[in-house]
């Protein structure tokens, strides 16, 4: 007899489904507010100078490699094993200040929306594609252009041993300074599963004998640093290895103290932080001044679907290369037909938040 495995991904969504215990505030502040100011709501960064001097001595994943966009096999392999890889120039100058450009008018109007800083992934922790009302930041040409960049599209042809993978569309996550809890660790795709009405994921095997942790990677997660990943301004960690792991996930209280420092810092800006989105991962404190942003692109195996609703303006659609056009072609619509902007709840029930820290 098979024993099903208790899925995590169901307790997210019990989470982000109950009524709401708190309603969003706008604050016609955050306008005129400077990015690195939007922060430290409901805490006072003075009393966490004891956990920022610990982060700084022992944050950061001890030997981490990072690769050059070159290295196009070494790449392709730290990938394999660990379920993910750090690629340090990723961007041109050109190219980074411009994602950040396009990351503060995001991250402004999603502000505008939400005075005390509930976040719709925690406590000053927010989600770009979960806030945009397409569910994605492809109508935005910044993200668009990380549908095809030069650096990292033969590292991904390398990973999926194809140039015919698929792209989903994009968008990232943020955390303000004063995001001063943990995330709980979680991935970022499961095996289909039933939820009231709803179905989500696409894998299934009837027989109960594989899932999709069993199989090549189906999916890839392309997040982009704006700015440095330090010990204290909420870099993401991973735990390596765990892509294809059917070990059950800890809860935050459970684990161990190497996972919560298991950090991708340091690494600097401009990297792309490739990552396979079954690997265990999760948020860490922003105890600085500045907010950290990963806006991403996301990309399925040629071989691999699942829900990809459209997100892509058919104007932007036609300004990518060849190879862009072809990835992009399951999610470009009519502009006139991509209701675009921020959803008033932020996408999610903000206050349900235990299932996220």
């Amino acid at each position: 007899m098979v024993r099903a495995r208790k899925k995590p991904g169901c307790e997210l969504m019990k989470q982000s489904n109950r009524s709401a215990a708190k309603t969003l505030e706008a604050d016609a502040q955050a306008a005129t507010t400077a990015l690195n100011d939007l922060g430290w709501r409901d805490a006072d960064a003075r009393l966490y100078q004891d956990q920022r001097d610990y982060l700084s001595k022992h944050n950061g994943i001890r030997g981490l490699d990072l690769v050059a966009s070159t290295e196009i096999e070494r790449a392709r392999d730290l990938f394999y094993r660990d379920g993910f890889v750090v690629v340090v120039d990723a961007l041109t100058s050109q190219q980074l200040e411009r994602l950040r450009a396009a990351c503060d008018r995001a991250i402004h109007n999603i502000m505008a929306l939400d005075k005390q800083r509930i976040g719709n992934r925690g406590s000053h922790r927010y989600s770009f594609g979960a806030a945009s009302k397409t569910g994605h930041m492809m109508h935005d040409s910044a993200w668009a252009m990380l549908l095809d960049l030069p650096t990292v599209t033969p590292i991904l042809t390398a990973i999926f041993d194809s140039a015919n993978y698929i792209a989903r569309g994009g968008g990232g996550d943020f955390c303000l300074p004063g995001a001063t809890k943990y995330q709980r660790l979680h991935y970022d795709i499961h095996d289909r599963m039933a939820f009231g009405n709803e179905t989500f994921g696409a894998f299934h095997d009837p027989s109960g004998r594989i899932s999709l942790r069993d199989l090549p990677c189906p999916y890839v997660c392309c997040n982009f640093l704006m700015v440095d990943f330090t010990a204290i301004n909420g870099p993401t960690r991973q735990i390596p290895g765990t892509q294809n792991s059917h070990t059950p996930l800890p809860r935050l209280a459970d684990e161990p103290e190497w996972m919560k420092l298991s950090t991708v810092c340091p690494a600097p800006a401009g990297s792309v932080l490739i990552r396979d989105p079954r690997a265990w991962h999760g948020g860490t404190p922003n105890l600085s001044n500045e907010v950290r942003a990963i806006p991403n692109a996301e990309f399925y195996a040629p071989w691999f679907r699942q829900d990809m609703p459209l997100n892509l303006p058919r104007s932007l659609f036609e300004q990518l290369s060849a190879h862009g056009q072809s990835i992009s072609r399951y999610i470009v619509a009519d502009d006139d037909a991509l209701s675009t902007g921020f959803r008033d709840d932020l996408g999610r029930i903000p206050a349900t938040t235990k299932a996220f820290e």
